[in-house]
């Protein structure tokens, strides 16, 4: 007799997790399993009582704020599991009622028909180092906010800095040497001052720790390759390999491109065509560093110093690869500019360009090797 198969429906919450079944076939019953505790044991359990037909289970919970516990222990029990990609999962239009029940009945019935789209679950080593390279981002969005609210507070108060460049040793010690004619108004002073200066220590402290586990990454020759580009220094390469992980995943450069959101919206109809704004989907991550790293594109090309010891011990052609990224953005960039295109958008079709660049440098590296290095 054949065995029945499961497709299994999670909808999983931070303290539940509604669990529903659909058998196999195009005739199979789906059917609503329950709610349980969201915890492994009794995960576990609801899908030994599932399976216990002998039938063999797959299945699939939408990615969210819970990660990949679920995932990473199932495929310990040798069970087919998939993370789905919540905005290309399909949506019925007519439907006016959304429960946790559905939700899980939707989810099996789709991962019956083969309907669900996998999102990359990335390995906990992997996951560890983007946690990194995230928290330090976190630190440095922290930062800029302290200081916009030490700027703002002393405009609102008539205090403007005449110098030429803010944040620079001169700025701070016009910063501490400021008088203000209240107390309460130099206590606020001085508590900005010491909130900028926590943040400032934090993300050093993050910035150390990357350049300490960076080079135990096995992802490590990835990060070294970027870092044979212009603009690309440890923590924008770190980032960036965090952020897109095995590069074999994007079979040609608009793929990737699409990942990161840097392609045109378009609504297309008979013979209208008709673009958009970039779809901003995907990665925000990968995007904003992308969009750092394109800015020294209006400085002329040039190899320096720090460029040079970078590329120290690098193969020719990603040293020539490189050059190449230098004189396409720069020619890109006063080519736009001189059509009178506004600087946003050349920033954005520049990111575009490097993310191709990106993928064809990240090509050059052995991923074979370091997947078994895993």
């Amino acid at each position: 007799m054949r065995k029945t198969e499961h497709y299994v429906g999670l909808d999983v919450h931070k303290d539940t997790v509604m669990v529903a079944v659909a058998d196999g076939g195009r005739e199979g019953e789906v059917r609503l399993y329950g709610q349980i505790s969201n915890d492994l044991h009794a995960i576990e359990k609801a899908l030994r009582k599932i399976g216990s037909d002998g039938g063999a289970l797959h299945v699939a919970y939408e990615a969210g704020p819970t990660g990949y516990v679920i995932y990473r222990r199932l495929m310990q029990l040798q069970i087919e599991c998939v993370v789905v990609a919540a905005s290309k999962t399909p949506v019925d239009k007519a439907a006016r009622r959304k429960t946790d029940r559905r939700d899980a009945q939707m989810l099996a019935r789709l991962h019956r028909a083969g309907e669900l789209t996998a999102v990359h679950v990335p390995d906990a080593a992997d996951e560890a180092m983007r946690d990194l390279t995230r928290a330090r981002a976190d630190a440095v969005h922290d930062l800029t906010r302290a200081r916009q609210r030490l700027k703002s507070f002393l405009l609102r108060h008539g205090y403007r800095y005449s110098g030429k460049a803010n944040w620079s040793e001169a700025h701070r010690r016009y910063l501490r040497e400021l008088v203000l004619p209240l107390p309460g108004l130099k206590a606020v002073l001085e508590e900005y001052l010491l909130a900028i200066s926590q943040c400032e220590d934090r993300v050093n402290r993050l910035e150390q720790l990357l350049e300490l586990q960076a080079p135990l990454w096995r992802l490590y020759p990835a990060v070294e390759a970027l870092m044979t580009l212009r603009g690309v220094q440890l923590v924008a390469a770190a980032v960036l390999v965090a952020e897109l992980g095995d590069i074999r995943r994007f079979t040609h450069p608009r793929d990737l491109m699409a990942f990161l959101g840097l392609v045109p919206k378009e609504e297309s109809s008979g013979q209208t065509r008709k673009l958009g704004s970039i779809t901003k989907a995907g990665n925000a991550h990968a995007r904003w560093i992308l969009v750092e790293m394109v800015q020294h594109a209006w400085l002329p090309p040039k190899v320096s110093a720090h460029l040079s010891k970078r590329q120290e011990g690098q193969p020719v052609h990603r040293k020539e690869l490189a050059w190449k990224v230098q004189l396409r953005l720069h020619s890109r960039a006063w080519h736009l500019s001189r059509r009178g295109v506004m600087k946003p958008k050349i920033t954005v079709a520049l990111a575009r360009e490097m993310a191709g660049f990106v993928w064809a440098m990240l090509k050059t590296v052995d991923w074979d090797h370091m997947t078994r290095c895993a």
